[in-house]
């Protein structure tokens, strides 16, 4: 739940609002209906949809979606598993009456006990968590090269070394401007490991 949290927020404060449902989005279908949790990360995902929705001038789908997030979040902590769920409140009551506000003012920052998370404060198991989102919501990058760097990374700290992988892992999602790039240089060590792999594969069966 920490990673998924964790990963989710910082992807929300990156800007990719719509994207940043994805990290949430497997945990939340796996709770029970209704139990606090389900409909605290329930909240943050129709949240982070409204204000997608108000960025894009939908204002309709916004002030829909921010009634009832708001019902969601109703009587959980203001600061429910870290988050600032007050502000979110506050935000979602204003984009309610005045969708625009999401444009005009920009949309909240979320918190985790007092911090803005960025990608830069993840740890490895929730920078997998927004690399795996990250390849599924933003068009353009093959998901399955992703999910194998991330298995080589695995390897990687399972072994202690944290090298090759690992940092194009890291960089996948921390290097924004660059992401592109960085997926390439993912596709091709990538690609040259499964050929070495294929190479091996089935001499001593």
């Amino acid at each position: 739940m920490d990673d998924s949290l964790r990963a989710g927020l910082a992807i929300y404060n990156a800007g990719a609002f719509r994207a940043a449902h994805g990290a949430w989005e497997s945990r939340w279908l796996d709770l029970p209906d209704g139990s606090a949790d389900e409909r605290f990360l329930h909240g943050l995902i129709q949240f982070t949809a409204a204000v997608h929705h108000a960025r894009e001038e939908n204002y309709s789908g916004a002030t829909g979606l921010a009634e009832s997030a708001q019902a969601y979040l109703d009587g959980l902590a203001d600061d429910y598993r870290g988050v600032n769920l007050g502000d979110v409140r506050q935000f979602l009551s204003t984009l309610e009456a005045d969708p625009a506000a999401a444009l005009r003012d920009g949309p909240v920052a979320l918190r985790h006990d007092g911090q803005v998370l960025t990608y830069d404060d993840l740890d490895f198991d929730a920078i997998v968590v927004a690399a795996e989102t990250l390849a599924e919501e933003i068009s353009g990058f093959d998901e399955s090269v992703v999910e194998d760097a991330i298995a080589y990374a695995r390897e990687e700290v399972a072994d202690g070394t944290q090298t090759q992988y690992t940092a194009q892992v890291f960089d996948f999602v921390q290097n924004e401007a660059q992401r592109g790039l960085v997926y390439q240089r993912m596709a091709e060590h990538v690609r040259r490991k499964r050929r070495r792999e294929d190479d091996v594969s089935g001499l001593f069966d």
